[in-house]
């Protein structure tokens, strides 16, 4: 063994890998990211959208203005046809989508989480991984090594993709099934701009995605279902153009592709996302059809949520039970996330006949069904989900808080940087000596009465009606430590 590096491993420099590496460093627990490709950041991945409860995420971390002024903000998201989800309405600071490639959110998370301290190993392949009692033992090989290299952790993180080196070690498995096949993707310029932000359309036969990365450049993605190949062979531009021009009636003078690709969609899911002193998380936990677009964002939210809770226990300030809370609020999202990117490509790959019926009913209900549509919007941009609180706790409990004004001026998100949680309250209570660096303590800019202990995550720890100082404090002993 060559001895101790950090108490966390991180495996895949992704967002997920690197939203976590960053939230690691920024609470003083070092950490090291392994990553087995070169440094410089691809601008081939799929990704290309940011959701409103990932806005959220980055903006308690300063990062959100800034995504804001390089991406696109979109208020209405069509799927095809006049199937349209309108955001305007989300009770969210980022009442919107964000049209954005994934290399611009990778490239902040990376500055983040480097300036923060976070180490960062490229060409470095994970080729084994065993745990014990005290830690992990990571097994590596970097790029022209001759012979293995062993590093030691506390606790080691996979966020290493649908391919999950860390998930194969564990012997996890990861059931499912492929639900499309040859799906193209490239990355075209224009001779004519689609008349929305985001184009999208289906027949029966095929569907068509157009985005636009804000550098003379769209994505396009498009499927037929009568074209099928293996994904190792790139496809032709003429038959993307073809494929485009049958979904949506055009193909907008593609030209100048830089780059093509073909690959094949699953959806899969680890039935657990904890082993001992190993995480998944991302793609390595789960992965879905692109519908929608909640693959980075599930990501990102997974890393939002583990990691204060491993720096809270790295740092001695909560028993390890808390890490197991983890997998009981993220798998059942993963799995809801499945289910819904998953009923989205089956309405756009139906057959007919019956498939203008389906979407003609999913487009009414959508229009006129209230609590239908605000439970769509919720779970596809990520606001609508809560964790399950325990019982007898107050309602809110569990929930989403959103970007509330504070009193002085500030807000909530404000307040949450740094990874803290934030107690606020009708009146400022003094909280004892300790928990500086860990708790922000504000006061509501109206006049509620309720007082709430909210996560790092934004999310509700603990709430009391008209509490007094000794409940708060209590309540701060059981969260903050």
């Amino acid at each position: 063994m060559n001895g101790t590096t950090r108490p966390v491993l991180v495996v895949g420099s992704g967002p997920t890998g690197l939203l976590l590496a960053g939230d690691l460093a920024a609470a003083g627990v070092p950490v090291t990211v392994l990553e087995k490709r070169p440094r410089e950041i691809s601008n081939l991945s799929r990704a290309f959208v940011l959701h409103a409860r990932s806005l959220e995420q980055l903006d308690a971390r300063g990062l959100a203005d800034g995504l804001e002024a390089v991406g696109r903000p979109l208020d209405r998201f069509r799927l095809f046809g006049r199937l349209t989800l309108d955001l305007s309405a989300l009770p969210s600071r980022f009442n919107h989508l964000l049209v954005i490639p994934q290399y611009e959110v990778e490239r902040a998370l990376l500055r983040r989480a480097e300036e923060a301290g976070a180490r960062l190993r490229y060409e470095t392949e994970v080729t084994g991984l065993a745990q014990d009692a005290d830690g992990v033992t990571v097994e590596v090989r970097a790029a022209g090594g001759r012979r293995p290299e062993r590093l030691r952790a506390a606790y080691a993180v996979g966020a290493d993709g649908m391919r999950s080196a860390v998930r194969e070690a564990l012997g996890v498995p990861f059931p499912g099934r492929r639900v499309i096949r040859s799906v193209l993707l490239a990355d075209v310029r224009l001779t004519e701009e689609p008349g929305s932000l985001l184009t999208a359309d289906a027949t029966g036969d095929a569907f068509a995605f157009l985005a636009p990365f804000g550098d003379g450049y769209h994505r396009v993605v498009c499927w037929h279902r009568g074209r099928t190949a293996p994904d190792r062979r790139p496809p032709g531009l003429a038959e993307i153009k073809e494929i485009t021009r049958l979904a949506l009636g055009r193909d907008f003078g593609m030209h100048d592709a830089r780059w093509t690709s073909r690959f094949h969609s699953d959806e899969r899911q680890a039935p657990v996302y904890r082993v001992g002193r190993v995480f998944l998380a991302g793609d390595a936990a789960h992965v879905h059809t692109p519908a929608g677009g909640q693959g980075m964002n599930t990501g990102l939210q997974d890393a939002a949520n583990l990691s204060w809770k491993l720096a809270a226990v790295v740092r001695g300030h909560a028993p390890e039970a808390l890490l197991d809370t983890y997998q009981a609020e993220r798998h059942p999202v993963g799995r809801s996330v499945l289910r819904s990117s998953g009923g989205i490509v089956r309405l756009a790959t139906a057959r007919p006949p019956w498939a203008p019926v389906a979407r003609a009913a999913a487009t009414t209900v959508l229009r006129h069904a209230g609590p239908v549509r605000r439970a769509v919007t919720g779970r596809v941009t990520g606001v609508g989900y809560a964790y399950r609180a325990p019982r007898g706790a107050h309602r809110l409990t569990g929930r989403r808080v959103p970007d509330v004004a504070l009193a002085g001026g500030g807000r909530l998100y404000e307040a949450l940087r740094g990874g803290r949680f934030v107690l606020i309250g009708p009146r400022e209570y003094e909280a004892r000596d300790g928990r500086e660096g860990r708790l922000a303590v504000a006061r509501w800019a109206g006049g509620r009465r309720t007082t709430v202990l909210v996560r790092p995550d934004g999310y509700v720890a603990w709430a009391a009606e008209a509490a007094d100082a000794e409940s708060v404090e209590a309540a701060l002993a059981a969260h903050v430590g």
